[in-house]
């Protein structure tokens, strides 16, 4: 079976409609190469279905997020970006000076989500996460002014 068959038998056993617009969602978020915004989705599903709005791309991405096979991710740059949930979940550190990204491994959030639980029975959804600081090069930068 494959992993779009149990997204639909997902979706309908959950109660929602399984309609063309939120099926061209589904293929763009799945087909995106990595990151992409919900206008970039909206462009890709009118191409088919041209009077697609806004507004249905948003209610299906909260269904998708709701499942946890899609993550929403705010980078600092105003729109959020979205992903198919990677089988190698992976984070994002953003320096607030270059605005460079680094990735690094989901392991590191891992052990803080277990410590978070561990401490306060709270299970915290760590998917897909931007933490901000100050990259090596602008921490030089800034040592030597």
């Amino acid at each position: 079976m494959s992993c779009e068959t149990e997204l639909v038998g997902a979706l309908r056993a959950q109660g929602h409609k399984l309609t063309p617009q939120r099926m061209l969602v589904v293929r763009a978020l799945k087909h995106a190469s990595g990151h992409i915004k919900a206008s970039e989705i909206l462009d890709e599903v009118r191409q088919d279905y041209p009077y697609v709005d806004i507004s249905t791309v948003y209610r299906t991405l909260n269904v998708l997020k709701d499942m946890r096979v899609v993550t929403e991710t705010h980078m600092g740059g105003g729109e959020a970006i979205f992903e198919w949930v990677p089988i190698e979940r992976h984070h994002h550190l953003i320096c607030r000076k270059c605005e460079g990204v680094t990735q690094i491994d989901h392991q590191y959030l891992d052990t803080l989500a277990t410590d978070i639980q561990n401490a306060s029975g709270f299970r915290p959804d760590i998917d897909h996460f931007a933490i901000f600081g100050l990259c090596v090069d602008c921490q030089r930068e800034l040592t030597a002014e």
